[in-house]
């Protein structure tokens, strides 16, 4: 079964890959047809247009006795001029056209992904990451067409144009300007990639790591220069900034090598054709005047095949820009991926669907508060799995809970301990890497937007917009009556504060809720998630930065207001610890030690400690 799920996972894995790219060949093969029809004519109309321009002025230094002789090539090189002008204005257009519509199909197509993971886009990627994989890795794919496959297509149909052509002439000579352009075509292309391909891949890595990194420090700007500091950034990223500038001054002057061989390449098939041109001449094969045809012809056909070891050696980006995209769409496919591997199509539709059907049965289990959250043996890890292999490490490790309804847990530990990242678990913000993470025998990550009917959060910064209290609580829940808001106001102890603002509920709270404290503004935010009323509520350090006075008040209300719900509490003080069902101590992502209060303070010497130094007075 381990082998099967093994190879379905490459299956998805390779199909991911092919939705970006193969669909949009399939969807849009008339239109590259008809631009690779239109790129291979505007080389050959380039090419007879030099063609003619040296018969031309052959024979115009002959001085014929008849205009007719040089009037038909003058024609020609009018039409040959203006038709490569017209076929590749059309061929641009045609290009173009076709690939900016994939390039819309695609950001539709991203945002699609992205939109149903909105509620935990924050958990799932960094900014850096969605900004890069939008401005940056997009365009790179549109480039896979414009600028690497067709370029390369039509050098390859050019390619045995040219070796048919001279065959009418000379095999033996076709066959050796064959062997040049294959140094062209594939020889330089393979040893350019050979070269570059880690250091390209390292370029692009490092500028999404540099992406990443200036937009953390954008949003942290304040918090760099109130700590004087910003110089010490300045110079973390210039480093940085630097080391990627030495890789591509590197690939640079690769390129500019690899310019030269191209052109050496050139020069020797131009030395070849003038050598060959010039003895088939004397032989009485070929008109003298076709000399300077024959040669000036080699220039235009060079510039189909020059440009392709550039074109190969974008292939790692591609790549890079694929990877990117596909590790957003992993959340995704794996949902759709849940179905039974034995049983083919078939067996995954009647998986889902009874997966939707047990999906249903949970949504109304919630609203009948009876929800059981189950973890079983849980690791994760943000590292890919053969980093673990190498010695990486577990954000989770083998972690198992039972929490049925109406139980109060605490999750204690220092930071860096796997809280963030258990709740994470919990939420189906992610999912495990081992074992398994159920609600009601449902995986976490399956819900999907549906997880805030069973699930609500109130953490330690919540957000509160600009417009009036009722509708920052109303957040929680829209179509609530103004009966269930003024109780939610009530719960939350809101209400004195309310009858003191100008307008009442109506009052504007500012960016950010500026007007309020910050007790006040945890508050308006508890009063949200009291009138979204789920039945299990997640507290993620919401008491941090408050004085003590006021902790120990809004944890009071949040316990007085939340009587049968299920709590689960990360923090880092024992304030109310007394009034949990169980607590759990975690360190470096596994639990340490786990019981009751009273249980932990008769056994555990080290939570005792901890307890006095949090709650000096209660152990005295």
């Amino acid at each position: 079964m381990k082998e099967d799920t093994a190879r379905w996972n490459r299956q998805e894995k390779t199909a991911s890959q092919e939705q970006w790219i193969t669909p949009y060949f399939r969807a849009y093969s008339g239109r590259f047809s008809l631009y690779l029809i239109l790129g291979t004519l505007t080389i050959l109309a380039a090419s007879m247009l030099m063609f003619t321009s040296g018969f031309l002025i052959s024979k115009s230094s002959l001085q014929p006795y008849n205009i007719l002789l040089v009037y038909v090539p003058i024609v020609g090189i009018r039409a040959f001029g203006i038709g490569r002008a017209v076929i590749h204005y059309v061929e641009r257009l045609v290009g173009h056209d076709a690939v900016l519509r994939i390039l819309s199909k695609m950001r539709v197509r991203l945002y699609n992904i992205l939109e149903p993971q909105a509620l935990f886009i924050r958990s799932r990627y960094r900014t850096g990451d969605l900004l890069g994989v939008l401005a940056d890795d997009i365009e790179q794919l549109q480039n896979v067409y414009i600028r690497t496959v067709f370029p390369s297509l039509v050098a390859v149909i050019v390619y045995g144009v040219i070796v048919i052509a001279l065959g009418q002439f000379d095999w033996l000579f076709a066959l050796l300007v064959a062997g040049y352009i294959f140094i062209l075509v594939v020889v330089l292309p393979y040893i350019s990639l050979m070269l570059t391909r880690r250091t390209n891949a390292e370029v692009k890595q490092e500028r999404g790591r540099l992406y990443q990194k200036l937009t953390d420090a954008v949003m942290g700007i304040g918090d760099w220069v109130i700590s004087g500091r910003p110089a010490e950034f300045l110079e973390s990223y210039e480093h940085d900034e630097d080391t990627v500038a030495r890789k591509e001054r590197k690939l640079r002057t690769w390129a500019r090598w690899r310019s030269l061989i191209g052109q050496l390449v050139v020069g020797i098939v131009v030395i070849s054709m003038i050598y060959w041109s010039g003895s088939q001449a004397a032989a009485g094969h070929i008109d003298p005047v076709l000399i300077a045809a024959f040669v000036l012809v080699v220039f235009p056909l060079a510039d189909a095949f020059l440009p392709l070891s550039e074109a190969v050696e974008r292939t790692p980006q591609y790549q890079e820009s694929l990877s990117r995209l596909n590790r957003i769409m992993e959340p995704v496919l794996g949902q759709e991926s849940q179905g039974s591997v034995m049983g083919g199509k078939k067996g995954m539709s009647a998986e889902l669907a009874m997966n939707e059907q047990r999906l249903a049965d949970v949504l109304t289990a919630s609203r009948a508060r009876d929800i059981h959250i189950k973890l079983s043996n849980v690791s994760f890890t943000y590292e890919a799995k053969h980093a673990i292999q190498s010695g990486g490490s577990y954000s989770v490790c083998d972690v198992s809970l039972d929490i049925p309804q109406g139980k109060r847990v605490m999750v204690i530990g220092r930071s860096g301990a796997g809280k963030s990242t258990l709740l994470k678990l919990i939420q189906g913000a992610i999912a495990p890497t081992e074992g398994s993470v159920l609600i009601n025998g449902v995986p976490a990550a399956h819900f999907g937007d549906d997880i805030s009917k069973v699930i609500s959060v109130l953490n330690q910064s919540p957000h509160l917009f600009d417009t009036t209290v009722a509708n920052n609580i109303r957040l929680g829940r829209q179509g609530a009556s103004e009966e269930e808001l003024h109780l939610a106001v009530q719960q939350a102890q809101l209400d004195a504060l309310i009858a003191t603002l100008p307008e009442g509920l109506s009052t504007p709270m500012r960016e950010t809720g500026q007007r309020f404290s910050g007790g006040e503004r945890q508050r308006v935010a508890l009063a949200r998630i009291l009138l979204q009323d789920a039945p299990v509520l997640v507290l993620d350090e919401p008491t941090v930065g408050l004085d003590p006075r006021t902790e120990r008040e809004l944890l009071s209300t949040i316990f007085r207001s939340t009587a049968g719900k299920t709590l689960v509490w990360v923090t880092h003080h024992l304030v109310g610890a007394e009034k949990m069902d169980e607590i759990i101590f975690m360190e470096h992502g596994t639990i340490l030690m786990r019981g009751t209060h009273e249980e932990l303070l008769e056994r555990e010497s080290r939570y005792r400690s901890l307890y006095a130094l949090d709650r000096p007075d209660d152990i005295a």
